[in-house]
Parts: structure tokens; C-alpha cells; sequence
């Protein structure tokens, strides 16, 4: 094929769900993905060999997924709650402790608030505190499918106290307002911080767009397993685009997109060199790699990222100092060194250029919710375990990133060792070349295996999910939040407005502008 209605650059998750809708409507669509295999960061593997387990390597749960775009496409998906919301580990006046939040806020939760903060102060705030994020929610989750909604709009159904705490003030400033303990503090703080690097009271309010984003999704906020792994989700949009009749091309490296009527998409594999004309091209690639394939100059810095991603295979889950049950602890999202001031602490090493000391970071047991991802190892004890750490700058590891890496994970490991009753290590699988079932991947990794810039998970800094005052919405891409200087060329990835984390909605979203344009 040497045109097309639509060409979109990059298969992963975002341009399979603009592919699905669009060869749905009935146009010719062809996705052209560098790699051997569709689905970006939203894959699963067996990264561990001959153990037969498949962990979700990248990205690892879903909550920004409207149920909408599930119903359109027909995804087959089980998105699976976890038993546990939250145990946080900490030591308190010299012994061990822990804060336990359960999904359904019960008793339990009630009962462990008082236990580390000796009255109900605390659980009522908390209470409160997620009751009022839940009105946001509820007024500004339903718009992430439709065009750029008017910011006044929203906020005069939202209380004005409530929109000034989130959208205009320093998140830190209602966190220090509503909560009074150091550990309660960070793990509401934590949630402005997944892929962000920010105190928690620049100005910027960076930390306050990503915190809105991960409270938000589908009005409840909950972070749900996807059974299977997140190549799961990358199967059923494949699927999708099977079915609607797209053409999907594996091994096509994209290097150039020349803009114009009719657009021109310059790609290479293993035969030669292609063009491929089209009606219009959506970039599920980041900005910053947009501006490289047309020829320009990039007009933002290079993002940069701010995590480091673990994986581990273990034989069994470690006990915790706490006495809290290991099953109970790690079947929702385990934070270690996220309390309040640790985080400021971690950030301030980690802008001065150094490895935070006590690295803050989440650890998430997969497996204890979806089993299937163990294959052979399922009812053996052997679990998985994923991490996700804080204030990691890419920075940190550019000058020696194999060193800096290995020495950034001895700190992570001892950071969890220090809540634990035996040595995360001592519980580690070995794969079939004997080697230690741990897999760190660092911003330059993600860099180098996705071609995210910096290693931004988001593709660069999010943004609001409404116009900005005076912002033009004269096109149809500019009111769906996927334009660029190009009007024959739409972002259709994270780097979208409203894009970021597994949504689909840079893909739904450029779709959606196209077929305004025809």
C-alpha cells in the first residue's frame, strides 16, 4: 500500500485503539511499529528465563481506562480490584509498625489509623479527603472523552475551596492542612509523585496535574490488575484492529514524517525504504520525537524521567517486621520510605544530584491478585513483584549508568529490608541461568527500549485535562487536545492532552478529531 486514509506512527496502545476505531468507521488505516511486536510499554514477557512467568514489564495497572472505550471496541479485558488499597511499613517510636488501607475503608483500616496515630482524627480526615476528591472525579473523569471542556465549566460544580486546593494551590499546602501525621501525610502525597519529579510545593503544580490524573479514572480511582499482565490489554486492541480491518506492520522504523495536503511518511524494514501517503498521520510517539521525524528543532527541552522500575521473581513473599500478614501487606501497593518528610528529603538529595539515601517507592504483588501470570510457579508460593520507585531522576545516571543503577537498587533494597524479617534477597528465584530473578530498569533503559525521551513515562510533563484560558479551539484537533503546527498531523500518545499512563485516550481522542475533520 502506498497511500492511505490514515498512517499512524508507533503501535502501542494508543495508536491500536485510534486504529480500531478508525478502520471501524471505515477507513483505510495502517500502524507502523518499530519494534517486532505491538503494544509499547502495555506488554507482557517472561523476563526471567525458563521460569514461564510472565510479568507485566513496563506499565503494571490500570485505572485511566474509561469503561466507554472498552464497550466501543469490544476489549475482551478483566480488570481485577485488589483485596488491599494500601500497607505502608514504617518504624514508630522505635518499633515496628504499619498502616494498613483497605478498599472498602472498613473497620480494619479505622482500627489501624488508630494504632499508629492513637486517635480516629486521622481516618476521619481521610475519609473526608477522598469524599471531596470523589466530586472532582465525578465532574471531570466523564470529560476525558469528549473535546477540551471549559476549566469555569467544571468549577462551578466543583466547591470552590475544594478546586483551589487541587488546581491552584501547591498540592503540599492541603496535604500539611488536612492531615497532621508524618507517614498518613506521604501516601496521600505519593499519588502527585508516580513519574513525577516535584516537591510537593513547586509552583509549577505539576505534582497537583499528576495527582488529579491518578485519583481520577473512571470517578473511583482505583488501580486494577488486568489478568493476564498488561499484554492483556495489547491482545484485546490488537484484536480490535484485526477485526476492523487495519494493517498492522511490525519491524517499520518511521524516519520521516513530511508534513503537508497529503502527508508523507518515510519508513524502513528489513526489504528497504517506503513512502506511504495519507489523508492524515497520527504520531503515537512523543512530541519530543515528533519535532525529530518532521525535520525540526524540538520545541520543548528533552523531558526527562524520574523513576526506576524493578521486577522480581520471588519463592515465596517475605515476612514483616510489623507481624502484619505478607499475603494481606503486599497485595495492594506497599510503600517504603514515603513518609512525608522522607519524600522531601529523597527529593532534595535527588535534585542536588544524588541517590536518595532511603529511596521512596511502591512495591506491588501482582500475582497474589491474577495467578495465571506465574504459568508453571502457580501454586508453588513463588510470587512476583514489581517496584516502582520516586525521585530517580535520569540525571542521576547518566554519567555511570550501570553503577548508579546497581548502587540504586542496594539502597532500594535495603530501604525495604530495613520494615522486613528477612532479606528481600534470600527469597529470590534463580532462572535457568542461575541467575538472580531481578530485572532494573532505569530512564536511560526505557529510553533505550521504548524510545521515551529522557525515559518519561508520560512523554513529558502532563497537562490539565481542559482549554486553558484563551487557548484556541478553532480545529478540531486543537479542541481535542491532539494538535500540533501541522494540521495533517495529530498526537495520538501519551504526549496528548489528557494523554499519559494505559487510557487509550490519545488514541480515542486524535481519532475522534479526525473524524470531526472529514
Amino acid at each position: 500500500m502506498t497511500s492511505c486514509d490514515v498512517a499512524i506512527v508507533g503501535g502501542g496502545h494508543n495508536g491500536l485503539a485510534a486504529a480500531a476505531y478508525l478502520a471501524r468507521a471505515g477507513l483505510r488505516t495502517v500502524v507502523l511499529e518499530r519494534l517486532d511486536h505491538v503494544g509499547g510499554a502495555a506488554v507482557s514477557a517472561e523476563a526471567f528465563p525458563g521460569t514461564g512467568v510472565r510479568l507485566s514489564r513496563y506499565s503494571y495497572l490500570v485505572s485511566l481506562l474509561p469503561t466507554s472505550i472498552v464497550r466501543d471496541l469490544g476489549l475482551d479485558i478483566d480488570l481485577r480490584s485488589r483485596a488491599t488499597a494500601s500497607y505502608s511499613p514504617t518504624i514508630r517510636d522505635g518499633r515496628p509498625a504499619g498502616l494498613y488501607v483497605g478498599t472498602d475503608l472498613g473497620q480494619r483500616t479505622r482500627a489501624s489509623f488508630h494504632a499508629l496515630t492513637g486517635g480516629d482524627h486521622e481516618f476521619e480526615a481521610w475519609q473526608r479527603f477522598y469524599a471531596d476528591v470523589s466530586t472532582i472525579a465525578e465532574v471531570v473523569e466523564p470529560t476525558f472523552v469528549e473535546a477540551l471542556p471549559d476549566p469555569a465549566a467544571l468549577r462551578a460544580q466543583v466547591d470552590d475551596g475544594l478546586w483551589r486546593a487541587i488546581v491552584e494551590e501547591p498540592l503540599g499546602t492541603v496535604i500539611e492542612e488536612r492531615f497532621a501525621d508524618d507517614l498518613v501525610r506521604g501516601v496521600v502525597a505519593t499519588d502527585g509523585l508516580i513519574g513525577t519529579f516535584a516537591d510537593l510545593h513547586d509552583p509549577s503544580l505539576i505534582q497537583n496535574r499528576c495527582f488529579l490524573y491518578h485519583l481520577v479514572g473512571n470517578r473511583t480511582g482505583e488501580w486494577r490488575v488486568p489478568v493476564g499482565g498488561m499484554g492483556s490489554v495489547t491482545d484485546a486492541l490488537a484484536r480490535a484492529v484485526a477485526d476492523a480491518g487495519a494493517t498492522l506492520t511490525t519491524g517499520a522504523t518511521v524516519t520521516a514524517i513530511e508534513p503537508g495536503e497529503r502527508p508523507v511518511v518515510r519508513w524502513q524494514d528489513a526489504d528497504g525504504e517506503h513512502a506511504l501517503e495519507a489523508g492524515v498521520v497520527l504520531a503515537n510517539v512523543a512530541p519530543w520525537v515528533l519535532d525529530g521525524l518532521l525535520g525540526e528543532a524540538p520545541a520543548t527541552q528533552k523531558p526527562q524521567g524520574a523513576q526506576l522500575k524493578i521486577n522480581f521473581l520471588l519463592s515465596r513473599l517475605p515476612r514483616l517486621r510489623s507481624g502484619e500478614d505478607p499475603a494481606l501487606a503486599f497485595a495492594g501497593t506497599l510503600h517504603v520510605g514515603e513518609e512525608y518528610a522522607a519524600l522531601g528529603t529523597a527529593h532534595a538529595e535527588a535534585a542536588a544530584g544524588a541517590i536518595p539515601s532511603s529511596p521512596p517507592g511502591e512495591f506491588y504483588c501482582h500475582s497474589l491478585t491474577d495467578p495465571s501470570i506465574l504459568g508453571p510457579l502457580a501454586g508453588t508460593g513463588a510470587q512476583t513483584l514489581t517496584y516502582f520507585g520516586l525521585h530517580m531522576p535520569a540525571n542521576l545516571f547518566a554519567t555511570d549508568p550501570a553503577g548508579a543503577k546497581q548502587e540504586a537498587v542496594r539502597r532500594t533494597v535495603a530501604a525495604i529490608d530495613a520494615h522486613l524479617a528477612e532479606p528481600l534477597m534470600d527469597c529470590l528465584v534463580t532462572d535457568a541461568d542461575g541467575n538472580p530473578c531481578l530485572e532494573a530498569k532505569i530512564p536511560q533503559d526505557v529510553e533505550a527500549d521504548l524510545n521515551m525521551p529522557g525515559g518519561h513515562i508520560f512523554h513529558g510533563d502532563l497537562s490539565w485535562p481542559w482549554a486553558y484560558d484563551g487557548e484556541p479551539l478553532d480545529t478540531p484537533a486543537r479542541r481535542w487536545g491532539v494538535a500540533t503546527d501541522h494540521p495533517g498531523v495529530l498526537l495520538c500518545g501519551s504526549g496528548a492532552r489528557r494523554g499519559g499512563a494505559v487510557s487509550a485516550l490519545g488514541g480515542h481522542n486524535a481519532a475522534h478529531a479526525v473524524f470531526e475533520m472529514r
